[in-house]
């Protein structure tokens, strides 16, 4: 009951359960929305949604006027004052695109809208600006549905109902059938449902789509989900509580070895011993030390982790708070990876109440949570955050963890252009992990060597790529690689050597997501870097390469990515994503990026370059 927004399909509000009568105009709707949608910490001003949604009016501030007090009426007078507005309504009404965002599975699942479109059937071609805006707004939303329904899926998977999860993950693939992991997911539940059949005709017709579509086969996520079971038996139980933990201790010490295969099958040994002792504690354990491990060591096993991780989650909740937090936490990582933010904060908003005083596992959410808050372009946040990560992971001795929080506390920094205290961080952190953790090390390595190319020192910038590059290799890890090539790619661009540069990019942003858990920023970061090249050299490949990024950006919220995205299709000739990158721009607080905003505002105003059409179009 009291007021609720419905902005999912066919817009309405509704009072007390009735529904409201629509306002005039579907300008309304879409002021609404961006309300909705702005940041609260930086509120539109009068003039900025004039200019959004009403420059093609002759007198913008007064068509505002005039929506403004239709919204008002269908909303309430008290909710929007001032000259920036902001929705300010106390209680907050239900908002069914903040549910789907930031609400449990079990909530969004409730939507009366999930999975339709944002502001449904409604278009705004004479707002070029918010047009641009929307689409970005229905991308974003999509592929947060899809992170529900997945979320969904793997928990009722390891609830044991897996017929439920057999049909949430259907929806899933019929949404974007191009997922690998969403086909796992189906193949999985499928098989764990007793549908041998049918995960076998899923498998054959993925491989099928893939083969069509992309012109590749599936990779070995979807064989693998054929024959997983979490915590199949090698033998039968008999020791109990201490074999369990011996099981785990051995686990945990063969994957710390390297020795991956022994190491799972250890902790999936444990996972049965526990079972037999009906010790909740231990069973969620078991399930976080087989979840970690599977999401951290074993790549490409995300999917598998998680499920591990959701039922560790049930059992923690029952009797060891430490544990869910844990669960929380590494469920919120593996949502970070793949970009799935909003997911991602859910997660760890909830790992860290369930946390409590526990200063190393708020250490390793603090983590976490600020990479999130930077990948988002959040950054006013995310460096308090991980500076308070680093100070927890200093006083607990947490040394792994420690060059953790300093990588990505100087990558904030970096990113934020403040060289002298990024440079300082990510030596502590390249120092760390050479002594404590070297299959860590090409990740801060090429952070630091991305400060000495901007530096101007290329000689030390391309001698520490290279050595992050043959390291990454070595250790076989696709997100090191990346961060490595794109840096090898910048110094070639530097040095003028145009194509071997298109050869190092492309090939770093397949390297970097060959496999389907792969870090989503990593090759949207690879990608900018690509499109800048393109566009700049006018390559024919550009609009593609342009509107990959935008869609990577997009559908993530990866904010500042998109903002160049923007100011790429902008060079390209479209003026409405000039406008909205100047738009998205107030909302992020990055002295480098508002630089690259308004030279590209200056050039904008000097030249207009004849419109390239884009794939998109």
């Amino acid at each position: 009951m009291g007021l609720a927004i419905h902005l999912l399909g066919v817009p309405r509000v509704e009072r007390d359960g009735e529904v409201v009568s629509s306002p005039r105009g579907l300008k309304v709707w879409g002021l609404l929305a961006y309300l909705v949608r702005s940041e609260a910490a930086v509120q539109p001003s009068r003039k900025q949604l004039a200019t959004l949604l009403f420059e093609d009016a002759e007198d913008p501030l007064a068509a505002l006027r005039w929506n403004l007090s239709q919204l008002r009426r269908l909303l309430g007078d008290h909710v929007l004052q001032g000259d920036s507005l902001a929705l300010s309504t106390e209680p907050r009404p239900y908002i069914d695109v903040d549910v789907v965002a930031s609400g449990t599975w079990v909530e969004a699942l409730q939507a009366p809208g999930l999975g339709r479109e944002l502001l449904e059937g409604m278009s705004f071609s004479n707002s070029p600006s918010f047009e641009v805006w929307l689409a970005t707004e229905r991308r974003h939303l999509q592929a947060t549905t899809e992170a529900v329904l997945r979320e969904a899926a793997l928990a009722r998977l390891a609830a044991g109902a897996a017929g439920e999860a057999a049909d949430l993950a259907g929806r899933l693939v019929r949404q974007n059938p191009l997922d690998e992991n969403y086909q796992a997911l189906l193949v999985r539940s499928l098989a764990a449902a007793g549908d041998g059949v049918g995960a076998a005709r899923q498998v054959a017709a993925c491989r099928e789509l893939f083969k069509r579509e992309l012109g590749v086969m599936p990779g070995a996520t979807l064989e693998a989900a054929m024959r997983t079971d979490t915590a199949a038996p090698t033998a039968r139980p008999a020791t109990g509580r201490m074999a369990a933990i011996a099981q785990m201790e051995a686990g945990e010490a063969a994957i710390g070895a390297g020795v991956l295969d022994a190491g799972l099958q250890c902790l999936r040994r444990a996972i049965v011993e526990a079972d037999a002792t009906v010790d909740a504690t231990l069973r969620a354990r078991a399930r976080v030390a087989l979840g970690g491990a599977l999401v951290h060591a074993a790549r490409g096993r995300d999917e598998e982790g998680a499920t591990a991780l959701h039922e560790a989650l049930t059992f923690g909740l029952q009797s060891s708070p430490a544990h869910a937090a844990a669960a929380c936490r590494e469920l919120g990582y593996v949502e970070f990876l793949r970009g799935r933010y909003d997911r991602a904060l859910a997660w760890l908003r909830r790992a860290t109440t369930l946390a409590g005083a526990d200063r190393a596992e708020q250490a390793r959410i603090a983590i976490v949570h600020g990479s999130v808050l930077s990948d988002t372009a959040h950054y006013a946040d995310a460096l308090p955050m991980l500076h308070n990560a680093v100070a927890l992971a200093e006083g607990v001795g947490e040394t792994r963890q420690l060059a953790y929080a300093q990588s990505m506390l100087g990558r904030a920094l970096l990113l934020c252009g403040d060289l002298p205290a990024a440079t300082v961080v990510l030596e502590r952190s390249v120092a760390g992990a050479t002594k404590d953790w070297t299959a860590f090390v090409p990740w801060p390595q090429s952070l630091r060597a991305e400060i000495d190319l901007l530096q101007g020192n290329i000689d030390a910038a391309s001698d520490g790529f290279e050595h992050a590059f043959a390291l990454g290799c070595q250790i076989g890890d696709p997100c090191w690689e990346g961060i490595a090539g794109r840096g090898l790619g910048r110094v070639a661009i530097v040095r003028g050597e145009t194509q071997r540069a298109v050869e190092i990019l492309t090939d770093t942003i397949a390297r970097c997501v060959r496999l389907p858990d792969a870090y989503l920023w990593g090759k949207g970061y690879a990608l900018d870097v690509l499109c800048g090249l393109a566009v700049a050299e006018r390559m024919p490949q550009a609009p593609a390469w342009v509107d990959e990024l935008h869609g990577l950006a997009a559908r993530s919220g990866m904010r500042e990515l998109t903002v160049r995205s923007y100011l790429h299709r902008a060079a390209l000739g479209d003026a409405a994503s000039g406008a909205a990158a100047r738009l998205l721009m107030g909302e992020i607080d990055n002295r480098i990026l508002a630089g690259d905003v308004e030279r590209a505002v200056q050039v904008e105003s000097a030249v207009r370059p004849p419109r390239v059409k884009l794939v998109s179009d």
